[in-house]
């Protein structure tokens, strides 16, 4: 299946947002806390990751919180 994450191409199988997250946050060393997280447009809440199934073509992008000004 292929999938645009963060505007690249996506290597890896993920079923769902938890899977993607989980092979992301690994990979990247994000934290656990402060990621939002859009599918297609829409931002998916952190509750719904898991049901949240992945479609060929879709894209997702990964926000991480930061503060500073």
């Amino acid at each position: 299946m292929r999938l645009i994450v963060n505007g690249e191409p996506w290597p890896h199988e993920a079923a769902d947002v938890a899977a993607l997250f989980a092979i992301e946050a690994e990979e990247r060393e994000l934290p656990s806390e402060g990621i939002a997280i859009a599918l297609n447009g829409r931002v998916v809440r952190r509750k719904d990751w898991a049901e949240t199934a992945l479609s060929e073509g879709d894209r997702i992008e990964i926000v991480r919180a930061m503060q500073g000004g």
